[in-house]
């Protein structure tokens, strides 16, 4: 996705916020680009306070200049906004490629409106190419990376910078799960990943998203579940 395009959506977001609003912030390059935006509008005068999806979000929040809260003090969002790594025409998602897919979903679920930004390469047919993220507590993994196999995944636990294993921002590891592009039911598969003893969550978003904000370089397009 190039950065005009990325731009594009980000602007497409941005104009939904409305003075006052309670939004919910995502991470990522498209979200970034999202944020810088919305501080331009928060320097203007536009007054939000918001709830960032991770600590590397908080960050760059406070260094624009953009309020921040938590769910304890803000437990209801108006919108949230987001990317995603792939969506499919029921606007189903995998997320989680930046390893914020946990508190995303938290967010996500607080806000009355979930709107996702990305490119046309996120939309795909049937989801799975994207190795699904599962985040886990670590002494879990090797047995739920049998099960997880067992469903027909290849899995990988990831690894950070140093090797090590990756822990995300609650301390927890990662498992991406390659399904290939087969996850013909996904809320299904969302149900059976959640029911496994030590999964925290997984990075399939099921019946959340109002509409997703497709940039390209000479627009945006608007797609909602069909």
């Amino acid at each position: 996705m190039s950065d005009k395009a990325k731009r594009n959506a980000a602007t497409a977001a941005v104009a939904l916020v409305e003075d006052g609003m309670r939004l919910g912030i995502g991470t990522g390059s498209t979200a970034e680009q999202f944020i810088r935006l919305l501080a331009e509008r928060t320097g203007a005068g536009l007054s939000v306070i918001g709830v960032p999806t991770s600590e590397r979000t908080a960050d760059l929040c406070r260094d624009l200049g953009i309020p921040l809260t938590d769910l304890e003090a803000t437990p209801s969002l108006d919108l949230a906004v987001d990317g995603a790594d792939e969506f499919d025409p029921g606007l189903h998602l995998i997320k989680g490629g930046g390893g914020a897919l946990l508190r995303e979903k938290i967010v996500a679920a607080a806000a009355e409106r979930f709107v996702v930004i990305a490119d046309a390469s996120k939309r795909v047919p049937m989801l799975g190419a994207f190795a699904l993220p599962v985040e886990i507590i670590p002494m879990a993994c090797r047995p739920l990376s049998r099960r997880i196999a067992d469903l027909g995944a290849e899995v990988v636990l990831r690894q950070g910078a140093d090797g090590e294993a990756f822990r995300s921002d609650e301390g927890h590891w990662i498992l991406d799960c390659a399904f290939g592009p087969t996850i013909t039911d996904p809320p299904a598969l969302a149900t059976t990943l959640s029911a496994l003893a030590g999964v925290v969550d997984h990075g399939l978003f099921c019946g959340m998203t109002e509409r997703v904000l497709v940039g390209a370089d000479d627009g945006v397009e608007e797609v909602v579940a069909g």
